[in-house]
Formats: structure tokens, C-alpha cells, sequence
């Protein structure tokens, strides 16, 4: 039977609709081959790979980042605390240099005592005294407050300490307020 006897008995016409002719080019051997098809799923499987291993790189800088922010925070997490406690440490310092021993012997001693006892726990918690008198001024752990003429010590030496400066687990806490030497003028 051709294909008008075919359409004359159906009643169907001879032009065919877009959906026939698509279903007519697949059932024509348009498949894509195995060779296409495994090219297709080689790629597929690099692509799941190469973000695979992104995301795993992601996950363990995530995992560093979060150990460092944890190491900082039980490290320095009590710097507010110690900033607090530092002038106390100061006033006490201050009280016992101008001391007497005029009838103040347990009164000075009482403050010794309880500087000493406040100095050895700011210790335990990792907070040191940064050394200055005698030393070359360095502007990231000492403020200099003042200059003075002195032959006593080399220029750009601290001579005299007004505040103590502080290192929290050897990073900075508080410079140190000092006077700095200069060289005389005009001997």
C-alpha cells in the first residue's frame, strides 16, 4: 500500500507534525553511540571529581581556619580581662615607689605582697613585663612620652619608664609610655 492509498483510506494528510518527524529521527539510528555515551559519562565523572575535590579543600581550609580562630580565642580571649587589671598592677607599682618607711613598714609590705601575688598570676596567664630602661627605643613595644639630653646613654635609648608595657603570649598588650635619650648639643 503507498502512502497515498494509505492516507486516503485513514484520512490523514501527508504533512506530518513536528513531534513525528523528531520520533522519526531518533527510531532512524540517531542514538548516540556507545563510544559518545562513554565520552559523555568520562566528562560527567571529572566534572563530579574536580568538585569533589574542591569541596574537600574547602571543608579542610574551614576546619584550619577554625582551629586558628579557637587558638587565638584561648589565648588572647582574656585580653580585655588583663587590660582591666593592668592599671591596678600600675597603682600598685606607683604606691610602693613613693613609699616611705616611716611607720608605713606593713602597709608597703602588704603592697609588695599582693604585687607580687597579681604580677605571678598575670604570669600563669601568659602576660609579661616588656623590659625598657637601658634599651634601644623600638616604636612596636615602646611610646615615647618625652626626649631628654642625656651622656649617660647612647641616643635613642630609654632612660626613664612612666608606664610599664606588656606582651600577651609575646604579642603586644600595652607599649610602654618612655622618655628616650638624645645627644647633647653644643659640649
Amino acid at each position: 500500500m503507498t502512502k497515498s492509498k494509505l492516507t486516503a483510506e485513514t484520512g490523514a494528510s501527508d504533512i506530518e507534525s513536528p513531534e513525528e518527524t523528531a520520533s522519526a529521527v531518533e527510531n532512524a539510528g540517531v542514538e548516540p553511540t556507545i563510544v559518545e555515551q562513554l565520552a559523555a559519562t568520562k566528562k560527567e565523572a571529572r566534572d563530579n571529581w574536580d568538585r569533589f575535590v574542591r569541596e574537600r579543600a574547602d571543608l579542610e581550609n574551614y576546619r584550619k581556619r577554625v582551629n586558628r580562630e579557637k587558638e587565638e580565642l584561648l589565648n588572647y580571649g582574656n585580653k580585655s580581662l588583663i587590660e582591666e587589671i593592668l592599671p591596678v598592677v600600675d597603682n600598685m607599682e606607683r604606691a610602693l615607689a613613693h613609699s616611705t618607711a616611716d611607720g608605713q613598714a606593713s602597709v608597703v609590705a602588704g603592697i609588695r605582697l599582693t604585687h607580687g601575688m597579681l604580677v605571678t598570676a598575670l604570669k600563669k596567664f601568659g602576660v609579661t613585663p616588656i623590659g625598657s630602661v637601658g634599651t634601644p627605643f623600638d616604636s612596636a613595644f615602646h611610646q615615647a612620652m618625652a626626649q631628654v639630653p642625656t651622656d649617660e646613654y647612647p641616643p635613642n635609648t630609654v632612660v626613664e619608664e612612666y608606664q610599664r608595657g606588656y606582651l600577651l603570649n609575646e604579642r603586644l598588650l600595652r607599649p610602654a609610655m618612655v622618655t628616650v635619650s638624645t645627644s647633647v648639643i653644643g659640649d
